[in-house]
């Protein structure tokens, strides 16, 4: 395998500035494909939610998806772009074995949406504009599935199979204007740009955004420009980035692959190329089109839109309160302090914090859990927060408990380990490991006198006075229960029992 050379990205910094442009492609979560009534739900068997419209049979003719349209527009809103008054699809025309038609109805230069932005938070809480070019419709295409090869790639595979379930469902791409200025932090940008914009997506209800599913696919183009250029570098494209780590991987691999090149004098070539997860490095895949390249021309087959501007004021009395400005409420509710605050959106954990104050936990409580045990939990497994087999409300019912006296802080943790490991919910947990408090002070006072007769020099010092003595004696009386005694009620027994 030949070894790619990189340039130490501090270097890099020193002798290019970064430039970078994003695409973003969202599957709406529509219950039928954008120009036929094929169904949309994911995982079904292969080629089985396919009709003579999405797998382009001579004599079908496409229908437009009225939600699709509705969905688009609820977007571009809230992106603060422009509304076309009149937009149309076209025909982008290339050939690949998973795309029946050889060509993708899409939008060109008559998008139904441009001309917005979107405002990031970084992680130190600094704010980057970035501006949106367009937000248009389009179709997705199918899934090849390249078999017998050692990568899952066409190279080296014995054959390909093809699933046609995925094209004709529903796409908005959303790319940004050409983001400069960001130096350093450009990985950052691109990470916090595409995760801004899953969050506002998920506000919107309009897809699952899934990126482990496809359902939020990022494209990053990257090019470098010398420290005293006037012109743009040639870019490349790293294709279908599944990952919000990916992204920040990806763009930063690219900034150090590319300057080593153009250090060595080569030049870069204009293509697509491939996310490697396991080593956070990018290949080339294929030397990139131009708009020429795909001979856009109107789609014959369906009526321009033109959204009357009623309901596109309509429309928008229906957004929701967008991320941004819930944050900004959040933290008033709860009197977070903006470091506070940034660990909660850098945690991923402001929705599920919010879920669990809403089934009656104390927002501290439900903040507590969510940022420091259980996103401990989801950085052991390698998964996001929101990834971890237990919800809101099991967190919330944790709490109630400890709040009740039925479980020990230690205890919960127990009950929540019980939960992840999916053993059910938080009670059942309780019964089959047997984690119920210890609360009958009878048992308690066994335990406690067994312990002071254990250590008696301990016992004559807390007699004496010598108080900070009896943290032994509860330490006896917790391992002897298992942790399920409440230790302030035990140190309340013992001293009672030595003050007798």
């Amino acid at each position: 395998m030949t070894t790619v050379e990189l340039m130490d990205y501090d270097e890099v910094l020193a002798r290019f500035d970064p430039v970078l442009g994003l695409e973003v492609h969202v599957e709406l979560s529509t219950n039928t494909k954008m120009f036929c009534g094929c169904p949309t739900g994911f995982g079904a068997e292969p080629n089985t939610q396919v009709c003579p419209t999405c797998l382009g049979l001579p004599g079908s003719l496409p229908v437009l998806n009225g939600t699709g349209v509705e969905s688009a527009i609820r977007i571009g809103l809230a992106l603060h772009c422009e509304i076309a008054r009149w937009c149309r699809f076209a025909r982008k025309n290339y050939f690949y074995p998973d795309m029946p038609k050889n060509f993708q109805t899409s939008q060109y230069d008559e998008p139904i949406a441009f001309n917005g932005y979107l405002d990031v938070t970084l992680d130190d809480g600094e704010i980057v504009r970035v501006e949106i070019e367009r937000a248009h419709m389009e179709e997705d295409t199918g899934k090849s599935l390249h078999v017998g090869g050692a990568t899952g790639r066409i190279h080296g595979a014995e054959h390909s199979l093809l699933d046609y379930n995925r094209a004709g469902v529903p796409l908005i791409e959303i790319v940004t204007k050409t983001i400069t200025g960001t130096g350093a932090r450009a990985p950052e940008v691109a990470r916090a740009y595409v995760t801004a914009l899953r969050d506002l997506l998920r506000a919107l209800d309009v897809s699952d955004v899934r990126m482990d599913q496809g359902s939020l696919r990022c494209d990053a183009n990257v090019s470098l420009m010398a420290k005293d250029a006037t012109e743009f570098g040639t870019r490349t494209e790293t294709k279908n980035v599944n990952s919000l780590r990916s992204v920040e991987r990806a763009v930063r691999h690219e900034m150090t692959r590319q300057a080593a090149i153009l250090a060595d004098g080569g030049s870069i070539l204009q293509e697509t190329r491939h996310f490697e997860e396991a080593g956070g490095t990018t290949r080339a895949g294929r030397r990139k089109e131009t708009s020429e390249d795909y001979r856009y021309f109107p789609e014959p087959d369906l009526a321009p839109i033109a959204p009357s501007r009623e309901w596109v004021e309509e429309l928008r009395l229906t957004l929701p309160e967008l991320p941004a400005a819930r944050r900004k409420r959040i933290q008033t509710e709860w009197r977070l302090s903006d470091l506070e605050m940034r660990d909660l959106v850098n945690a991923g954990a402001i929705d599920l914090v919010a879920a669990t104050a809403d089934a009656g936990a104390p927002p501290d409580e439900a903040r507590s859990w969510w940022v420091s045990y259980l996103s401990q939990q989801a950085n052991n497994r390698a998964v996001d927060l929101g990834e971890l087999p237990i919800t809101p409300a099991q967190v919330a019912k944790v709490i109630a408990l400890v709040a009740a006296g039925t479980l020990t802080n230690k205890l919960a943790r127990e009950v929540v380990d019980g939960v992840l490991a999916g053993e059910g919910e938080p009670e059942q947990v309780i019964e089959s490991r047997g984690l119920k408090v210890v609360s009958d002070d009878s048992a308690l006072y066994a335990a406690v006198d067994e312990a002071l007769v254990a250590q008696p020099d301990v016992a004559a010092k807390i007699r004496d006075g010598k108080l900070a003595a009896a943290g032994a004696i509860v330490g006896a009386v917790m391992k002897a229960t298992k942790g399920q005694a409440d230790a302030k009620r035990v140190r309340e027994l013992v001293l009672d029992r030595c003050q007798a």
